[in-house]
């Protein structure tokens, strides 16, 4: 009997440590799974949702309001809130000789290419949208829908003006709105 009693605390032991790893392993996820859902949460007891933050090309909610003028002309005009649009916004006050392409747009160049680093899902452009074609570094004023989306054309803002004096500017000044 003595070498049973003996042989009984050798065999516990792995049992003991197993029960002990896995007590200590199921007890701090419980406490991770607590402090990361009690720790997300903000202080003013609202809760951050991704749809809060603004990633999606198709949401043209404004970060900038800006001055700017057609030919001369003053419209209503903003920029949004993606990395483009606050690149450009740093280049302000801007002016930039337009040319007309495809029928659908006006181009110019701006003096250096834009920062498109996260930039958000690519949209159509729609009349009055003001983009940014990267790869040949070109701002784009568009009176007629653009073509399908492409990740390389960036929307930056909206001008509120009509087709036709789009269609027809020389010349777009943007300054920063006071």
């Amino acid at each position: 009997m003595p070498f049973a009693s003996r042989r009984m605390p050798l065999r516990a032991a792995p049992a003991a440590a197993l029960l002990l790893a896995v007590t200590a392993c199921s007890a701090g996820s419980d406490d991770t799974a607590q402090d990361s859902t009690s720790s997300s949460a903000p202080s003013s007891g609202r809760e951050k949702s991704p749809a809060s933050t603004p990633s999606s090309g198709s949401d043209r909610n404004t970060a900038m309001n800006i001055r700017v003028t057609l030919d001369g002309h003053p419209v209503k005009a903003n920029l949004n809130d993606s990395p483009a649009a606050r690149d450009l916004a740093e280049l302000l006050p801007l002016t930039i000789e337009l040319k007309d392409f495809h029928g659908t747009e006006r181009v110019g160049d701006p003096p250096r290419k834009l920062d498109t680093s996260g930039a958000p899902e690519p949209v159509a452009a729609k009349p009055g949208d003001l983009a940014y074609y990267a790869p040949w570094g070109n701002l784009a004023l568009f009176y007629r829908n653009g073509p399908a989306a492409d990740a390389d054309l960036l929307i930056l803002g909206h001008i509120d003006a009509d087709a036709d004096r789009i269609a027809e500017a020389d010349r777009i000044t943007i300054e920063a709105s006071s």
